[in-house]
């Protein structure tokens, strides 16, 4: 077994990568692959979310970077996932890095001799585009990114893309885009709505199918010391991940056809595609009007496994979603 190394990016902070990380980490190994988490970000959050003290441990991933500790002496053996820890004395590796010839494989050269041991590597990257999330792109198979359903995060997309594309050119030319993975949507706010459509519709088929909740059981990860998907993984946000997962583990193989559309005879009752799957909505064309489009998608804003829907006008800026349960009900 050689593992697959995902680099978990965006330059903005708090749009979700590291509750990403940890939970996907998680969720894959409940899904019996062997994961190995690697904490990039000097603040040490996703070293924190698994109980320990980033300033209390020792040797860390900066032992690595400054030639003190090789990467696998750092590895921390717990739980599910192996953990390479880091904290703050990372930031300071920055400089190191500059003043090294080849730095941005010095990560990658040190994953070499680990991939055999693993099916999966997942790296929590820091919110920025300097040597550190440069040393992360050139040491991954493929990058991850999280857009947090707001304004600012979708904003910042764009540069992170030219980022990898300018790593995937001179530094690592097999780096490919895994998918942007939507965090922290709110379907009863026009935000989060305008957000999922433009982010759908700019980017196609880089966008997964998974989408991940706001909820408070994801927010309280890291003072629980323990990953969603483990203290409440029947939860919205446990589900969602797992549900990424996978997506991911499967390598985007098509979603197996449970009811086939046939377009040639589309019936009163308007059929939406999900991948190959057909899904009928309840509102027939009369009440829709005929230059309508409607799309579905599993809801994971409820817990009975709804389905939401979306619909544009005909210019495309008349959006509305409705789910078939009352908590998807409230946009208009």
């Amino acid at each position: 077994m050689t593992a697959t190394v995902y680099a978990v990016a965006n330059q903005k902070g708090g749009v979700g990568k590291t509750t990403t990380t940890l939970n996907l980490a998680t969720a894959m190994a409940e899904l019996d692959a062997a994961v190995l988490v690697v904490d990039l970000d000097p603040q040490g959050c996703l070293t924190f979310s698994l109980g320990y003290d980033p300033d209390g441990i020792e040797p860390s991933l900066n032992d690595t970077v400054v030639g003190r500790a090789a990467l696998a002496d750092t590895i921390i053996q717990q739980g599910q996932v192996d953990l390479v820890p880091a904290n703050i004395d990372l930031a300071g590796a920055e400089v190191t890095l500059l003043a090294r010839t080849g730095r941005e494989y010095l990560l990658r050269g040190e994953l070499v001799d680990l991939l055999d041991s693993y099916d999966v590597v997942l790296i929590d990257c820091p919110p920025t585009l300097g040597p550190l999330m440069r040393l992360c792109l050139a040491a991954s198979d493929s990058f991850l990114v999280p857009v947090q359903a707001e304004e600012y995060s979708y904003r910042t997309l764009e540069r992170l893309l030219q980022t990898t594309d300018e790593v995937q050119h001179t530094l690592n030319p097999d780096l490919t885009c895994e998918g942007l993975l939507l965090t922290m949507v709110d379907l009863r706010t026009r935000m989060s709505v305008r957000v999922v459509n433009q982010l759908h519709e700019n980017y196609g088929d880089k966008v997964l199918m998974g989408m991940v909740p706001r909820t408070v059981t994801l927010q309280e990860m890291p003072v629980r010391g323990r990953p969603t998907v483990v203290h409440a993984g029947s939860s919205r946000g446990g589900k969602a991940y797992t549900e990424v997962a996978r997506e991911l583990l499967v390598n985007f193989e098509p979603v197996e056809s449970t009811a086939p559309v046939d377009e040639t005879s589309i019936p009163a009752v308007m059929v939406a595609r999900q991948g190959e799957a057909a899904i009928e909505d309840t509102r027939s064309l009369e009440d829709l009007g005929e230059e309508t489009m409607i799309s579905s998608f599993p809801s994971t804003h409820s817990d009975n496994g709804s389905m939401l829907s979306t619909r544009w006008g005909s210019g495309h800026d008349d959006f509305e979603a409705w789910g078939d349960d009352e908590s998807d009900r409230t946009i208009n």
